[in-house]
């Protein structure tokens, strides 16, 4: 029998109704777990864990390094790993992991809950037992497993607040359906290099999002000298203002001059940024901007802070960025 490691971060899915509302409860997790889903222990010898417990709004990059050490030192005992999270950032630290447990040969799969497992029309039954069983296969990447779908983990976003099919991978399928029947939609990688763990970030970044009316003034508060990287969600393709006092290119050149690199994604879900389409990309190409292509926010952003982490060379980090490192961006063929 595959063993598996499940680690609670906490999240909806290991809280309680108080009240009106709901609340982390760190003591009854682990009990009702237990009498909740006992047959978790016929899919797999599982192996519980309490990493921390916070609502996953509170999780930063210090937690990211924290449960990919977490991994690192149980890597070896362990044939699947399970990590139970809160949905608001859980595609961001999915992402943050991708990037940082490199060479993956065995299955990191996050799950949680739109309810609490306490509560009688909770989803955490399903999503956890899905979740066991997809860490006992043959994947070999970050994943999020939620009504009964698995999604790559950097290319994962959350679409509902209240629907229990609560995430979307706008520009990949899923990488696993679960029905009768596990089908992986990857295929295992037969050479794996050692695995490392290179879990580390920098908080030197900003994002921007572009909106009618956004006041250059504001943008002249923001210290560039505290920062390395912008993040600017403009519209469409890469479209933003470009006229009268509106006009966003001399903030990019204030970008360049001062070194911090300016990536642009799109406020869209699905398809990719394309610089070259229209006039205001091609200015943007010319003002020094790079493009995030078809990468999520949570991937674009846990990539570059990453890269930050791993390197004082501006160019370097632009190339690596506009480079796949672990399946989160689309190249075109």
């Amino acid at each position: 029998m595959k063993k598996n490691f499940l680690i609670q971060t906490g999240g909806t899915i290991a809280m309680s109704a108080k009240g009106e509302g709901v609340e982390l409860d760190p003591e009854a997790w682990s009990d009702l777990l237990i009498k909740q889903i006992p047959e978790l222990e016929e899919l797999a010898e599982i192996t519980t864990y309490p990493l921390f417990f916070e609502d996953s709004s509170d999780l930063n990059a210090e937690h990211w390094v924290n449960l990919a050490n977490c991994i690192d030192v149980n890597y070896e005992k362990y044939d699947g790993f399970v990590i139970l999270h809160g949905t608001d950032t859980m595609a961001y630290t999915a992402s943050a992991l991708s990037f940082s447990l490199q060479n993956l040969a065995k299955p990191v799969i996050f799950t949680g809950s739109q309810v609490p497992l306490s509560s009688i029309r909770s989803d955490a039954r399903r999503n956890l037992i899905n979740s066991i069983e997809m860490a006992t296969t043959e994947l070999q990447e970050v994943g999020i497993c939620f009504n009964d779908h698995v999604y790559r983990g950097n290319r994962a976003t959350k679409l509902s607040i209240g629907d229990f099919d609560a995430f979307g991978s706008p520009n990949l399928d899923p990488i696993a359906d679960i029905g009768l029947n596990i089908e992986l939609n990857v295929s295992p990688k037969k050479l794996i290099p050692p695995f490392d763990n290179k879990a580390a970030f920098s908080n030197e970044i900003f994002v921007l999002t572009v909106h009618p009316s956004l006041s250059m003034n504001v943008l002249d508060c923001l210290d560039l000298s505290k920062l390395k990287a912008i993040i600017v969600r403009t519209f469409g393709s890469g479209n933003f203002p470009m006229k009268g006092e509106f006009n966003l290119l001399p903030f990019f050149e204030k970008c360049r001059h001062r070194g911090v690199i300016v990536a642009i994604i799109s406020q869209a879900d699905y398809d990719a940024v394309n610089l070259t389409k229209y006039s205001a990309g091609r200015a943007a190409i010319q003002a020094g901007a790079i493009s995030a292509g078809d990468m999520t926010l949570e991937a674009a952003l846990t990539k570059l802070m990453f890269l930050l982490a791993h390197s004082d060379s501006k160019e370097h980090i632009e190339t690596q960025f506009q480079i796949p490192m672990a399946g989160e961006l689309s190249i075109e063929k």
